[in-house]
């Protein structure tokens, strides 16, 4: 199964970083427009490993994100920020894309829904029909 993961508020803490920024400076509009603010956001909690073991599952896994427009050093931050957590080895399974419908793939694991793309998509951060927060450990025990 071709699997794409997204990484703002998947794999690693955008809003918690962005909240702090816009704490300590409340007048700047844009924080993650700042050098190495995409680069030095912590993993979400069992995301590292969680990526890994779907791979070591068979899965085709890629991580896909969309660039912010307000920071044109988020490309090669967000690279930076998968080889430092994730290896080198990953990435070369990195996509940055403005738009994830154009790709095609059977499942998104993104907390962001993507009207248009191809396969099932799973709402990171979202619950479940009980109740349950879809997290790394209930992505690890529906996904086989």
């Amino acid at each position: 199964m071709r699997i794409y993961v997204d990484m703002d508020d998947t794999l690693c803490d955008f809003m918690g970083a962005y909240r702090l920024a816009t704490e300590k400076l409340p007048v700047q509009a844009y924080p993650q427009a700042a050098m190495d603010f995409f680069r030095k956001l912590s993993p979400l909690p069992g995301a590292v490993e969680g990526i890994k073991e779907l791979s070591m599952r068979g899965h085709d896994v890629w991580i896909l994100t969309r660039p912010s427009v307000h920071n044109p050093l988020c490309y090669t931050e967000k690279r930076l920020w998968v080889e430092d957590h994730l290896g080198l080895h990953w990435c070369e399974r990195l996509i940055i894309a403005p738009d994830k419908s154009l790709l095609i793939g059977d499942l998104l694991i993104d907390d962001t829904s993507w009207p248009g793309f191809s396969g099932d998509q799973i709402h990171f951060g979202n619950t479940d029909l009980y109740g349950v927060t879809i997290d790394w450990n209930w992505i690890l025990q529906n996904i086989k």
